[in-house]
């Protein structure tokens, strides 16, 4: 049989005559995390019109496609959901204010007499990203906290309180892996533990943590337990 006389050479054939081309209109840009790149990267945001082409001609409308998001970069295009994963700052932000908020419910769960659970707490901090934090400057927030909101240092974790973890947390969950959100418990729960014993509001704190990462309740207390034992 000779070349371009076969099933596949009449569709090459075909597809070099009839086609659809895509136009595309820019709507915006900005800034996301590529999946392809796999970091962050310029975007367009895409909105398309395809027509059929007769010898490489648009002829006839077709519809509308997208909106999608192109990468500058890689020049992939992914859907609009793609600009619901945080670039890697803002993950990094929110991964330190998540550190920091919970830092802040637990000693004022436990309150801030304790050197040893302000320098865990601290520590923690800085290892977030809060380079400059101080035991000093911990306990001058839970104190102006306290006072702001009319909250007994030690007492239970009030409405007021589970708002905040729930916000700084909530955005954060979904973007974690799960030794990632048992990270930020374990780490809590080394605050509650510096200075002795879980007390009750510490443990209510803590199961709110646990509740905002979307930690199930039997696996919060199996990691409160586990955080006990020396390691």
């Amino acid at each position: 049989m000779l070349p371009g006389r076969g099933r596949n050479g009449r569709a090459t054939r075909l597809s070099r005559i009839l086609g659809t081309r895509t136009a595309w209109t820019p709507l915006g840009d900005g800034e996301f995390f590529c999946p392809s790149c796999g970091g962050d990267r310029n975007y367009q945001r895409l909105s398309g019109r395809r027509r059929f082409t007769l010898l490489g001609v648009p002829v006839l409308p077709r519809g509308e496609t997208g909106p999608v998001v192109e990468c500058a970069s890689c020049c992939r295009q992914f859907g609009p959901d793609a600009l619901d994963h945080p670039t890697t700052t803002r993950f990094s932000a929110m991964l330190r204010d998540a550190v920091h908020t919970v830092a802040l419910a637990v000693l004022a769960a436990g309150g801030t007499s304790s050197r040893t659970a302000l320098e865990t707490a601290a520590s923690a901090v800085r290892a977030a990203g809060f380079g400059d934090c101080t035991e000093e400057q911990l306990a001058a927030l839970v104190e102006a906290l306290a006072q702001d909101t009319g909250r007994v240092l030690g007492g239970p974790c009030g409405a007021g309180l589970a708002i905040e973890l729930h916000e700084a947390l909530d955005p954060l969950a979904p973007h974690l892996a799960p030794v990632g959100r048992e990270s930020i418990l374990l780490q809590g729960a080394r605050i509650a533990l510096a200075d002795g014993p879980y007390s009750p509001a510490e443990r209510e704190v803590l199961a709110t943590v646990g509740a905002a990462l979307t930690i199930r309740a039997e696996d919060v207390t199996r990691l409160l337990a586990a955080a006990r034992t020396p390691s």
